[in-house]
Parts: C-alpha cells; structure tokens; sequence
C-alpha cells in the first residue's frame, strides 16, 4: 500500500542521481546517514516501487506514507524522502533519509532536479480554471502545433510529446509531480519548445506544478467547484491563484511571463493582482486586448470577427457555443503574447479538430444528432443543453449520471437543469468509485421529480450506462439530438466494486450501427 491512488506508469527515463546532490535542491534538507547512495527513481507509492529509487512518504488524506517505509526498504527503496516531524517513524531505519519541512512540496522540487528541469527548457503555459481548460488546452496546443511548433501536452483528455502519445495519467487530470516532470523531459527529449499544461486546483494546492517554471498563465472561468476538497471558495480561488503568483518565481527564460485572463468573469481581478507579469486580456462584454464581435452560428460551428488591439480577421470555429469562442479568444491572446502572427493564429482557430469528448458528433448516417460532451456539473450541463437547443427542431434526450466523492448538492442541481432543458432524461452510471451508484442516480431522480418530471413520461433510471445510451438511441428519431454527457473521452465506469467498459463515442457508433446499417 501506499499513500495515493495508484497512477497509471509512466516512461522511465535512464537517470541516476546521489542523494548527496538531491538535498541541495531542497531547502531546509537534513541528511541522515550516507548522502553517497544512488537512486534510479522517485517513488511515493510503495506499491510501485523498484529496486534502487528513492522512496518519498507523503501524508495524504487517509493514509500516511510514513507508514510504509519498511515495506519500501523491502521493494527496494536504497534512500528515504520523509517529513521532519514524522521523525518517530523513520529514526533508526537502515536506508539514508533525508528529512524535509513537508514531503509534498518537497516530491515537486525532488522530480525536477531528478529530471533535471526539463521545463526550463521549454516555454510553459498552463491553463487553469472551472470549465473549459480541456478544449482550451487542445486548441492551444492547435494552434502552435499548425504554426509549425513542436509542442507538448498534460491535458484531461491526453498527454503527448510533439504529436507522440505519453502514458495516461489516470484518475488525476495534473498527474502527480514525478509523473509531471518526466512528461516534461520526454516532451525535450521529443525537441519540444513549447508545453501545454492544464493546472488543476487540485494540482496547484498539492504541489504537484511546483518546478513547471510557468511562462504563460491562462485563466478560463472561475465557478464554485471542488468544494469537497478545498472547503470553501476562498480556499478554491487561492489554489487556482498559485498559478498567477508562480509567473513571478519562474526562471528567466527570455520570454515575458504573461497572465491571460478573462475580463468577463470577475476572478480576473484578483489573479491580475497575484502577479507582476504583463497581462493580456480577452472577453465577449468587457473591453479587452482580445475580443469578437458578429457572432453567428455557421453549421456546427460559429463564425465571428475578431479584433486585436491592432488588428483584426474573420473566423470560422468548427464548434459552436459562444464558450468556445470565448475559448478561441483565449488561445489568441496566448499566442499573440508567444509572439505568433494574427494570421496563423486564425489558420489554426479555424483547422481545429475539438477536443476529444468535447462536443464531440458521432455521425454513423442516423437522421438525428448525437453529441458527446464531458459536461458533468451544473453549470456546465445547463450551458450544453442550452446550446444544443439551438441545434436542434426536435426533441433534446440526455443522458448522464453524476460522478461521485464530490459535492452532493450537484446531483440534485443536475436533474435540476434537465427537467429545464432537456425533453427526456437518461439517469445513469458516471463514475460513482466508492460510492453507491444507485443513490447517487436516485438523487438526480429527486431533482427530475421535483421540478415536476415523471418517471416513464419524462425520464428513466437506467443504471447501466451502456443500455442507456442504447435506449435513447432507440428513442431518437429524425431532427433529434442525443446528449451524452459527463463522460466525454473516458473509456470505463468506475463503480465501489469494480467497473465495465464504457467509452460514450464507441457505444454510440456500434448501437447505431446496428439501428442503421449501411
């Protein structure tokens, strides 16, 4: 056992380093015993441990990894990384330790000496906020990439060094900080200038972007979210702030550190005094460095007029939604800061694929739509649907479930946004992990119920997600649209006890295959 989920392994790099010259990169290190031992790898969960790495014991929340120290000795951990104060629990042990003020931070600083700060020699730009850091962080990396970079991307959805594929980083959107920087050094080893990292808060409270050396800083929205984790919105905003104030301790790189930030959303106040780094705005209400005008829908996408401060184009965008454009507005005022041309700049917004797995068409030649996206809150459920009715001359069917060990006022509030929005409601397996799926739908009912929907007439409880999304399927018919939502690019459900095959975008094609077969 050790202290967090088990992540997904990721590239070994062939690096050896003495722990000698370890502790120098952690301030307030404390050698006990020989610092003339080589490590081959850090490891912070027992449970992966190889022989000859470094063993880092992190407090988490349920489980302590000082509490594991022998049993990594015996996997064959050579070195210890253990916090000061846990001092009762790794005095006397036969491995050298070195003792640090706080391990979490500490497993950052040790991943990217170890890998020998790989995103110092990149141009980094993370990406931060509630809703939408997935597609921005693909369209970002877009752009670059069709302007002839070679970039890599940590995103939700995939990780990949200049168009290679990295290992998946499991549960965790920001993997944790070993995982981070060896991503990163894949991604110079790939000849990689520039990085694309989404910044959870989660990510940035743990300690897990420590060492990212951030040159860019991108802000989407700012919702209430997470409050399962950070207690409070003050604690949320603070965490998604580190992002700004890290602008200010990267290295020098001989690129202006840049806060991109949202003038539409009032958070933006507050990360722009986090920072002394040059701002660049952009918005659709506000007056901003970056904005758009004459929106209209074109298709499944949107056309509009962007305006710079000194310049402007038309746009195409092959996504709709005034979020995506928004979005587009976004990745323009990153790259304008990255010193790109106006021009390849809208190539790029206007060659863009998406996103996987958001608002993603499946298209197997029924006569209605079908629509992946990874709305799995509220808010960002209730701005899909509404959306989509703009698609749409028929019926909206949704399917979705909601994902559990996170806020439980969610659950009720999407059933909520249903009843509004949607004709007829799929109630369905998302990923309940340790939590009772069948309460979990049963909640999103009692917000169907009580907006006044009746079960059989206006919704139905179907846990298995695969069957539901057959069924409404079936119940599609000429000029209506399908939501599946929640999901997006995953491929499993994750139930307490075990879980099943489920990528949304694969089901659908094979059961419309079967209904409509060429």
């Amino acid at each position: 056992m050790g202290n967090e989920p088990a992540a997904r392994p990721f590239l070994s790099l062939a690096i050896m380093m003495m722990l000698k010259d370890l502790a120098t990169h952690l301030p307030g290190a404390g050698l006990v015993g020989s610092g003339e031992v080589e490590f081959n790898a850090i490891e912070y969960d027992s449970r992966r441990l190889r022989q000859g790495a470094l063993f880092v014991a992190v407090p988490g929340f349920t489980v302590d990894g000082h509490n594991y120290l022998q049993q990594a000795i015996a996997a064959g951990a050579v070195a210890l990384l253990v916090q000061a104060d846990r001092r009762p629990k790794w005095a006397g042990l036969a491995v050298p330790c070195l003792a640090v003020p706080d391990t979490r931070a500490a497993l950052a600083a040790a991943a990217a000496a170890f890998f020998g700060w790989p995103a110092r020699r990149l141009t980094v730009i993370g990406v931060t906020g509630t809703d939408g850091k997935t597609s921005l962080s693909h369209l970002i990396t877009h752009v670059l990439e069709s302007a002839g970079e070679r970039v890599g991307l940590i995103s939700t959805a995939e990780n990949r060094a200049a168009g290679r594929a990295l290992a998946d980083s499991g549960r965790f959107t920001t993997p944790q900080a070993p995982e981070v920087q060896s991503m990163l050094a894949e991604m110079v080893g790939a000849g990689c200038r520039r990085a694309v990292l989404e910044a959870t808060s989660h990510g940035l409270a743990q300690h897990r972007l420590d060492g990212c050396e951030f040159d860019v800083a991108v802000m989407t929205n700012v919702t209430s979210d997470h409050i399962d984790f950070h207690r409070s919105q003050e604690e949320y905003l603070a965490a998604k702030g580190r992002l700004f104030q890290m602008l200010d301790t990267a290295v020098d790189k001989g690129i202006v550190k840049t806060a991109v930030l949202n003038v539409d959303d009032s958070a933006h106040r507050r990360f722009r005094s986090l920072t002394q780094a040059r701002v660049a705005t952009y918005g659709l209400d506000a007056p901003a460095d970056v904005t758009a005008v004459d929106l209209r829908p074109d298709g499944w996408g949107v056309r509009f007029h962007l305006r710079t401060l000194a310049e402007e184009a038309e746009v195409r965008l092959g996504r709709p939604g005034t979020f995506n454009v928004a979005n587009a507005l976004a990745a323009a005022a990153t790259c304008l800061a990255l010193a790109l041309e106006l021009p390849s700049i809208v190539r790029g917004l206007e060659s863009w694929p998406g996103a996987p797995g958001r608002m993603e068409r499946v298209e197997e030649g029924q006569p209605f739509s079908v629509v992946v996206d990874f709305a799995h809150a509220p808010l960002s459920l209730r701005r899909v649907l509404t959306e989509l009715r703009s698609h749409s001359r028929g019926r909206i069917i949704a399917v979705f479930g909601c994902i559990g060990e996170r806020e439980v006022d969610r659950r009720y509030a999407m059933g909520q946004a249903a009843a509004e929005l949607a004709d007829y409601t799929y109630v369905t397996d998302d990923n309940p992990y340790s939590e009772d799926g069948d309460a979990i739908i049963a909640e999103i009912a009692r917000g169907l119920r009580e907006a006044g929907k009746k079960e059989g007439h206006d919704f139905a409880v179907v846990p298995d997600r695969r069957e539901a999304i057959a069924q409404a399927l079936a119940m599609a018919v000429d000029e209506d649209v399908v939501l599946l939502a929640g999901k997006g690019h995953e491929r499993e459900v994750h139930l307490a006890g075990g879980s099943y095959e489920c990528d949304d975008r694969e089901v659908a094609r094979r059961v419309l295959a079967e209904l409509f077969p060429a």
